[in-house]
């Protein structure tokens, strides 16, 4: 099974969901059985390589083919393609990394691709209340622990409050990151979500319910770590070229969430707006023909870094999937709400798709990563 196999079947799950569109952007949880179908489709497979039994061959030539896949999901259920896109999201650090002769290293990448092979889901719960989604300014702490560990490596427990943990009560592995005792820099761990009970009894505590009004099915909750067992990332060296080699990648997977949730509400404005475009007034001409000039900057922003990171120059890769993250979280926000004034009153329902999707792109604009955040990005690789 390739990428072209594994697309066709998330083509079909995305037809029979878009089919009962009313009922799922209702949902305020998740369904584990659409988890089942993804996995069923190998779609969990994005995060290894070929020649352990994966799809992933190299950044240039799967970036592409791996987010063609999420904005596909997207367009069909926005809040399981996000908690979705979070599993290659995570095991990026692995898949795109430098490669050391260091055995342990390559003995716990083997292990994460393994996992994902096996069907295991990963996801993320690094953010933390009051770090502007900074994860160097995490207040976790990490203490060596003696025991098995459920995944190679080093195994410690984990100490601080956690939210925004996308997917908790689906996922089994959950990326998050802390401040090993007697060390000074925060590193990667791996926390064991696999049917852990959330009342502190082993590690996690729930604090607060995800209760969003975008991305409302995602079960992005915030958790108290209590001792929770977790597993340190096995590269012996700095974090920033670990992460620094994934977030080209990073940025297009949730660009292409964003566009995947304006595809569809363009698409579906357009057929609307269509049957009545003789009584259309001249402002609401101009809102449309405006907002579908934005989507089209959108895709060209998205296939201008898609194209920088076929390139193969990592700063270029950097730079255009920033802006280009940015710019469409940026436009699909304005899009939204201009297709709302041509479409009318009835878009505030929360009947419409319409008044749901608004919410959605703004969440993805706000949480992947918050503004200032983002900014800062822009303006540090903007002078280099």
């Amino acid at each position: 099974m390739g990428f072209d196999e594994v697309a066709a079947a998330i083509d079909s799950i995305a037809h029979q969901w878009r089919a009962a569109r009313p009922e799922r952007q209702r949902r305020r949880h998740l369904e584990r059985a659409d988890f089942g179908l993804l996995r069923d489709a190998g779609l969990l497979r994005v995060g290894a390589p070929e020649d352990q039994g994966g799809l992933w061959r190299s950044l240039e030539e799967s970036a592409r083919p791996t987010c063609s896949l999420y904005r596909t999901l997207a367009a069909a259920d926005s809040s399981v393609a996000l908690v979705s896109s979070m599993h290659p999201a995570v095991i990026s650090l692995w898949l795109i990394s430098p490669d050391p002769d260091q055995p342990e290293w390559e003995d716990q990448r083997k292990a994460v691709f393994a996992s994902a092979v096996d069907g295991v889901q990963w996801g993320t719960i690094t953010s933390e209340p009051g770090s502007g989604g900074d994860i160097s300014k995490t207040k976790a702490t990490a203490t060596p622990a003696e025991g098995e560990p459920f995944l190679s490596g080093a195994l410690y427990t984990l100490r601080g409050d956690k939210h925004f943990g996308s997917g908790s009560g689906v996922t089994q592995r959950m990326m998050t990151t802390a401040i090993p005792d007697g060390e000074d820099e925060p590193t990667v761990f791996v926390l064991d979500f696999d049917g852990r009970p959330w009342d502190g009894t082993s590690g996690l505590e729930l604090i607060a319910e995800w209760d969003g009004a975008g991305m409302a099915a995602t079960q992005s909750h915030a958790m108290r770590l209590r001792g929770a067992p977790a597993v340190r990332l096995g590269f012996d060296g700095p974090l920033v070229p670990i992460a620094a080699a994934a977030a080209p990648f990073n940025a297009l997977l949730f660009t292409a969430v964003v566009l995947g949730v304006l595809d569809e509400a363009v698409a579906l404005a357009r057929e609307r707006i269509a049957v009545r475009a003789e009584s259309l007034r001249p402002f609401e001409q101009v809102e449309w023909t405006l907002a579908e000039r934005d989507h089209w900057v959108c895709c060209q922003s998205y296939e201008g870094a898609m194209r920088a990171i076929e390139g193969g120059d990592p700063a270029a890769s950097l730079y255009a999937a920033m802006r280009a993250k940015h710019a469409v979280a940026e436009l699909a926000e304005s899009t939204m709400l201009r297709l709302t004034r041509v479409l009318g009153g009835g878009t505030f329902s929360l009947s419409s798709p319409f008044s749901r999707w608004f919410e959605d792109v703004r969440a993805l604009g706000f949480l992947r990563p918050p503004w200032a955040l983002a900014h800062d990005t822009l303006f540090a690789t903007s002078l280099e």
